[in-house]
Parts: C-alpha cells; structure tokens; sequence
C-alpha cells in the first residue's frame, strides 16, 4: 500500500468541476477572512487607497448593520451552476417529509454541526438542491458565526448566500419584519458540537442550547428539526474524547475565540490521503414536520422546557424513522449532551 494515494490523471471532467466546487468552498472559509483583510490592507500601499477608505466607510459605518437586517441575498450567487457541482461531490440531498406554509415563519434546527456544515451550505444557503421548489414560499436564511461577519470583503461574499447574523436582533427582524415565509436555520449545537464530529458518531450538543426555543416562543415561529445523516462523516479527526486534556484545551481555545480549532484532515486536490478537503461521503438532509408554537411575549422557564423537550423528542423520532434508510445501524441511539 502506498503511503500516498494519488488521484488518477484520467479522471471524468465532471468529477474535476466537482473537486474545484468543494476547494472554493472550504479554502475560502479557511482562508477568506485573511484574503479579503490583506486586499483591504494592500489597497493602503497603492495608489487606490482611497477605494479601501470608501469600502471601510461603507462597510462599516453605512452598511455594517446589514447581516443583522436581513443581509443582501442574491439569488444570482445562489442560483450558480458550481453549487450543483458541490452537490454532487458528496452528494447532497434534500429530504421533504412535510409540507411547511408559506404564511408561517419557521425556525430550522439543524443538527449535528460537522465540521463546516456543508449539508447546512448546500440546502439553505445555494439552490443546489432546489430549495425554493422543494418548499415553495420559504426563504431561509442561515446563521454562521458572528464573527464571519467582521472582515472586509468576506462579510460580503458570505451574504450573498442569504447568510445573517445569529444575534436576537437578526434572528427577530427576520422572524416578525421580513413577512411570512422568511425563516432562520439555526446550527443549534454551535462550534463546540464540532469536537464530536467523528465519522460513524450521532452525539449533539442540545441540553442547555434554548436561545432558540426562547426564540420561536418570543416570534410564534414554528420549529423544524433537521437531521443531516453523513455530516460527521466527511472528515477524520483526532481521537479526544470528552474528558481528556485534549478537549479540555480545545474547549478554552473556543470559548476564547468564538471558533472551534478542531483537528481534522480529509483529502487533498490530486490525492486521497491527506488534506483539507472532505472526503467523497453522501449527507442526507432530512427537514422534519415542524411543531406549531403560540407566541408568548415572555416565556415562563416552565414553557421553555415544555418546548424543549417536545423538539428534543421530535429530533429523536425523526433520528429513528430515518436511520436505516441512510446506513445507521438499528442499535445506533442519538445522544444528546
């Protein structure tokens, strides 16, 4: 066995497209923040520096409530073909098990984190899968990292997907002024749920996550669980276990910086052994029945548990009734933390 599998010089162009989908996808979240700050900052050293002045002045001074007020979707980005081909890397799938009003404003919970949330990409943030056909009258919006949202250039790029801040503020005027059908998609288990990401594993951060229950009784918002089968498997990471001294620092690193440093490796471009992209595993989405809730100005702890234990439920139900479909072993259980 060699120690490096090179991918093979006669491979369909398709499969090409494919790779180069995924590479801008993943190098851009890696690298996008610094790319996008280094332009901003080399403007300074040309003779084009007052473009970098009238950015930042817009950017941040005009514009820089804009990812709390909805964003700046274009259904022009959403709609390109180098989406269908991130797709179909894995592939992806949307999975439809109930219809969702378009009177009604919804709050998707989508579960497990992954690494980088590419079935959480791919269905709400591109049109890859034909969201808007698959549920007519909905308009999601996905709620990444605050902190996404800080550097030059990148801010704007991720906005044309439809991404916004995960504030309350974002989330609300969402949620109550954007009108029927708009609706947030909501990582529930945030960037620690990302240290869990092993592949062949079903464990979620979900216990003490209830912003997002506060949230749906505050808007009246319906909640729809999400479970996407084969997040957890498109990286290998390394083994730390709950407990052990590698989590342990990988927890205060988080809780330092807002993002998860977790020690992952995939594939790389020409070949299969090691890199930084994932390696070529089906996600299947999996968008739940939504479960009605009646808006109650300010919740009682005792409404928000009542709440969170019916979604808690309802996540698991959904988990069982679709787990043999996509592989998971009949003894597989999903474990909440």
């Amino acid at each position: 066995m060699p120690l490096v599998e090179f991918a093979p010089l006669r491979i369909p162009l398709h499969r090409r497209l494919e790779t180069a989908a995924v590479a801008l996808y993943y190098y851009s979240f890696y690298f996008g923040a610094l790319i996008g700050t280094l332009i901003i900052l080399g403007l300074f050293f040309t003779s084009y520096y007052p473009l970098a002045i009238l950015y930042l002045s817009w950017a941040y001074l005009i514009d820089g409530r804009t990812p709390e007020h909805g964003g700046r979707r274009s259904n022009f980005i959403r709609k390109l073909r180098i989406w269908k081909y991130f797709r179909d890397y894995f592939p992806i799938t949307l999975v439809k098990t109930s219809e969702l009003e378009p009177t009604k404003n919804y709050i998707f919970g989508y579960h497990p984190h992954g690494v980088l949330c590419a079935g959480a990409f791919c269905n709400f943030a591109t049109e890859a899968t034909d969201f808007t056909n698959v549920f007519p009258g909905i308009t999601p919006h996905l709620l990444p990292l605050m902190a996404l949202f800080k550097p030059p250039l990148f801010r704007d790029y991720i906005m044309c997907s439809g991404m916004c801040n995960v504030t309350r503020e974002s989330c609300e005027y969402i949620l109550t002024k954007k009108g029927p059908g708009n609706s947030v998609v909501i990582v529930v288990g945030g960037a620690e749920e990302a240290f869990d990401a092993h592949p062949g594993t079903y464990s979620l951060i979900l216990k003490p996550r209830k912003g997002f229950i506060k949230l749906a009784l505050r808007t009246g918002a319906s909640l729809v669980p999400v479970f996407a089968f084969g997040e957890n498997d498109v990286f290998n990471q390394v083994n730390n276990p709950r407990g052990s001294w590698l989590r342990d620092i990988q927890l205060k690193i988080q809780k330092k910086v807002a993002f998860a440093p977790v020690l992952f490796h995939g594939r790389g471009i020409f070949q299969y052994t090691f890199g930084f992209l994932p390696h070529r595993k089906p996600i299947n989405v999996v968008v739940g029945e939504p479960i009605s809730v009646t808006k109650v100005d300010n919740p009682t702890p005792e409404q928000l548990d009542d709440l969170h234990a019916t979604y808690i439920e309802r996540l698991k139900k959904l988990f069982e009734d679709h787990k043999s479909k996509y592989y998971v072993p009949e003894s597989t259980e999903l474990v909440i933390y």
